[in-house]
């Protein structure tokens, strides 16, 4: 997939899958408005990865691009457990067994490190599945505007 821009029109089918899962599962919005240029440029990161055994992300918006100090191309050909440290991974892999099982989570936190090492903890991060109309797996999502440097 190529980085969201006007000649693509921002991905609209990703940003719909994001928008359309979060809403249904959570009742309310993921961002208002929730156009796919809306995502891709709102203030807080928004990320999926798709359902590969070794997880692949598949959209980070321009705000996580920033935290994880990568551009598109780099950040979605990255495996999602490189997102954190080795010795957090653990804890992320628990995290989305609990989300796999709960439908969605809505306080999680933890550990993330960015390309060049900076360390930053997530706060009441939402993770969710992203599911088509026929309720197929298509990946998982997070979300979050809760970040703390370390």
């Amino acid at each position: 997939m190529h980085a969201p821009s006007p000649k693509n029109a921002y991905q609209p089918a990703h940003a719909t899958l994001l928008a359309t899962t979060f809403a249904r599962l959570l009742g309310r919005p993921l961002h208002d408005p929730d156009t796919a240029k809306a995502l891709y440029h709102a203030p807080f990161p928004i990320l999926s990865h798709n359902t590969a055994d070794d997880p692949v992300l598949t959209y980070g918006n321009l705000a996580a691009q920033h935290l994880w100090e990568m551009d598109w191309q780099t950040l979605t050909s990255m495996p999602s457990r490189r997102t954190a440290e080795p010795a957090e991974r653990g804890q992320r892999d628990a995290m989305f067994a609990q989300m796999r099982e709960k439908g969605f989570i809505e306080n999680y936190a933890g550990i993330r490190v960015s390309a060049s090492g900076r360390r930053f903890e997530i706060r009441n991060a939402i993770i969710w599945p992203l599911t088509d109309a026929t309720g197929a797996k298509l990946g998982e999502a997070a979300t979050f505007r809760d970040v703390r440097p370390l």
